[in-house]
């Protein structure tokens, strides 16, 4: 006998294009979310930086925010329910199950998307969010408030977009030690390198990536490494339990790399990666725009591509690579975390 689905209500912050492609997802796949996982998502909280945000219980109308020019204007225009006029407001004055937090936060303080995050998680709310910075300044603390307050904690699109990492490396190894790890952690620069090695200049690559979407107007985030500082902080917190702060991670990045340099490398048979390392017994963060040899695993490793090689004990050297760039693909890991932390409230719920 088939049972009923469990409702979960679902409060989404952020309405650019990550949370307007989880929302369209979480509308598209209704029926199938129903029959496959047994959970019925429902969409009662809304905000945004500039919309504020909206709050019904019952649920909003998710169809009309997204026909709207400007979904964040929606909320505040067009989405029928109880308003405040900032999303952490409406977070502290209403009740959900899960907060999807699909906002950008700067790499100062991770806000305002770290106190979104800590009051949820303080009040038992599980949480998934693509926002790094505040996963990458506070993920070990994150992580203890949701275990003290028995919610759960997805971050998937924080490191390689919608490539399934990060729950591959911190719940996938249950019973073994990660010991270190070294990878290529930022597609858009991975992209510039490839063109580089292909023959091409370092400016050409870079108005490349940005006529492909690849690379911002003001590509600074990538090719100044700071993105991928972000990623190893991530990746400290959430697999081997050790906070970082920026200043702690050795940088070199592929914008200080001269064309002398950058020739060099190819007259030697050599490549230019951003190699991002991380061995917390040795004391070792860094990501740097260096040569790696032919015989190195990342030489292999072109374009969008992104690649992580983790030792762990017992089970040796493993590696997970996958696109690393797309705010589809982004998009897509928040949607696979929604769909887990969801499973796992349902669970609960039926004991």
């Amino acid at each position: 006998m088939r049972t009923s689905p469990v409702v979960i209500r679902v409060t989404v912050i952020g309405t650019g294009v990550v949370g307007q492609w989880l929302l369209r997802a979480i509308e598209r796949d209704r029926d199938q979310l129903r029959d496959r996982h047994g959970v019925d998502l429902v969409v009662v909280g809304l905000g945004s930086r500039r919309g504020g945000f909206v709050y019904r219980e019952e649920g909003l109308d998710v169809a009309a925010v997204l026909a709207a020019e400007d979904p964040s204007s929606a909320i505040a225009h067009v989405a029928l329910g109880d308003r405040w006029p900032t999303a952490l407001a409406g977070l502290q004055a209403t009740e959900t199950d899960i907060l999807v937090e699909v906002s950008q936060s700067p790499s100062s303080d991770g806000e305002p998307g770290l106190s979104y995050l800590r009051h949820a998680l303080g009040r038992g709310i599980s949480v998934a969010t693509s926002n790094k910075w505040p996963v990458a300044l506070a993920g070990v603390e994150l992580t203890a408030l949701a275990e003290r307050h028995g919610a759960g904690f997805r971050a998937e699109s924080t490191v390689m977009s919608g490539t399934p990492v990060l729950a591959a490396l911190t719940t996938g190894l249950g019973g073994a030690e990660p010991i270190r790890l070294r990878g290529i952690l930022n597609a858009t620069v991975n992209f510039i390198c490839s063109r580089i090695a292909a023959g091409g200049t370092y400016a050409e690559a870079l108005a490349e990536a940005q006529d492909a979407g690849l690379a911002e107007r003001d590509p600074s985030a990538d090719v100044d490494a700071l993105d991928s500082v972000a990623k190893v902080m991530v990746l400290s917190a959430l697999v081997f339990g050790v906070q970082l702060e920026v200043a702690d991670v050795a940088r070199r990045a592929l914008s200080a790399l001269d064309e002398a340099e950058l020739d060099a490398a190819l007259t030697a048979g050599a490549r230019i990666r951003e190699v991002a390392e991380l061995d917390p017994r040795a004391g070792r963060r860094a990501v740097q725009a260096t040569r790696v040899a032919p015989d190195d695993p990342l030489f292999v490793v072109d374009g969008t591509t992104n690649e992580i090689r983790l030792e762990v004990e017992p089970l040796g050297a493993i590696a997970i690579s996958g696109p690393g760039a797309g705010r589809t693909l982004a998009g897509q890991g928040v949607f696979s975390d929604l769909i887990a932390l969801s499973r796992e409230r349902a669970l609960r719920g039926s004991r």
